[in-house]
């Protein structure tokens, strides 16, 4: 991912104002701080960059979920619905807050469906949590207009899709709030942190009392500050996001790099006939974190995993077998298998996860066809070269296996 993949002297210099200063802590201290508040920085630098009148940074992208999900209103016995390809955060937020997950039908976009959503919508249903998938975009109108239709709070997983976008309008904006993460892993990074953004005043402020204790913020007394509701402590620390600040600096630069590798790709793969793309519902809001496509069928999906393997490519996910991403593999959740006892095991559950893959036969089709290339920033045109002529050699090797077949 790109962030990982550049860190330089932009980072250090955030972080060693922070040092010098010896102000970790993101809120109060003002004469010690000497004028460095990194979180709210980098906050002011996320919403800037989507377009987003609030921003609130926290610990990491899965507290964001459950900060947005809370700041909405979500909680006992609701229902939300929530795709069964994503990663499990999304779902243990929804269950952190002891609210029922109901898992819907993905499509072609890697996204929810908007006929899924709506199949399972319940007089109990409270959100729809949409994940924008892989760094690009679900259907938006007609998922808006599903929820419109049947007054349900739409809220943005966009844990994966910092930079997508759709008619111009980005990921995180579409529901009453959005949710970014800045994990290790993400195309900009804090080492672990989270931002939730909204154009909602007041979700804005359940949100910030929510992630620390129920405190208000309201001037520089931090024994004094109110305390409008109870909340826990998601706050992010000025070391973390010092670093998401520099990164944020270069995320144009690495989605433009991106989208010219991912073309490149897409130039290789393009020739091999059987080798269907995934959806996109705008080209250009493409984050290009993944080039996504489809195979035949799951033992065409499985013959190229092995080819790639001859050909020692790295960077792939076969997502069907993969334990984070996939809900068949989640055995954990299947069994409710939990330290401590959940609100979930009182509860009665529109869907027998036992039996999930029944409730979602297209999106068991779909991922058992899935293949994912993971787009790098850093490679060299000598890398990227490499690469292409690996994936031909790999796919030609396939196309020759399921003549052979056919």
């Amino acid at each position: 991912m790109p962030g990982i993949e550049f860190f330089g002297e932009e980072e250090r210099r955030e972080v060693m104002d922070v040092l010098e200063t010896g102000v970790m802590f993101r809120y109060n201290h003002d004469a010690e701080r000497k004028g460095h508040w990194k979180a709210r920085d980098f906050e002011k630098s996320v919403a800037d960059f989507v377009g987003a009148k609030y921003a609130h940074a926290v610990s990491n992208g899965s507290a964001a979920v459950v900060c947005a999900l809370a700041a909405c209103g979500v909680g006992y016995n609701d229902e939300v619905i929530v795709p069964p390809f994503t990663f499990i955060a999304t779902v243990e937020a929804v269950l952190w807050l002891g609210a029922i997950p109901v898992f819907a039908e993905i499509d072609e976009t890697l996204n929810l469906s908007p006929e899924g959503i709506k199949a399972c919508i319940t007089p109990k249903t409270k959100a729809v949590l949409l994940v924008q998938m892989c760094g690009a975009m679900a259907k938006m109108d007609e998922i808006v207009k599903v929820c419109q239709d049947n007054n349900v709070m739409l809220i943005e997983d966009t844990a994966q899709a910092l930079g997508a976008s759709y008619k111009g309008k980005s990921a995180g904006l579409w529901g009453r709030m959005g949710c970014y993460s800045f994990d290790f892993f993400k195309i900009t990074t804090c080492g672990e942190g989270g931002v939730l953004v909204t154009n909602d005043e007041q979700l804005y402020k359940n949100a910030d009392v929510f992630s620390d204790h129920g405190h208000d913020h309201i001037g520089n007394n931090r024994g004094m500050e109110k305390h409008p509701a109870l909340g826990i402590n998601f706050r992010i620390g000025e070391f973390n996001a010092a670093v998401g600040l520099a990164q944020m600096r270069k995320i144009k630069q690495f989605i433009e790099i991106q989208r010219k590798n991912k073309a490149t790709l897409v130039n290789t793969l393009s020739k091999f006939p059987f080798i269907q793309f995934r959806e996109m519902t705008d080209e250009a809001g493409d984050s290009a974190t993944f080039l996504s496509f489809f195979m035949p069928d799951e033992a065409a999906a499985r013959l190229a995993v092995e080819e790639f393997k001859a050909q020692n490519l790295d960077s792939y996910a076969y997502w069907f077998d993969n334990n984070y991403h996939y809900i068949k593999n989640w055995d954990h959740l299947i069994s409710l298998t939990s330290v401590n006892p959940m609100p979930i095991h009182h509860q009665e559950k529109p869907q027998d996860w036992s039996k999930i893959r029944s409730y979602i036969p297209k999106t068991d089709n779909l991922i058992s066809r899935l293949i994912s290339l993971q787009v790098k920033v850093g490679w060299t045109d000598e890398q990227l070269t490499e690469r292409c002529q690996k994936l031909s050699n790999a796919f030609e090797a396939v196309a020759k296996k399921l003549s052979v077949t056919a």
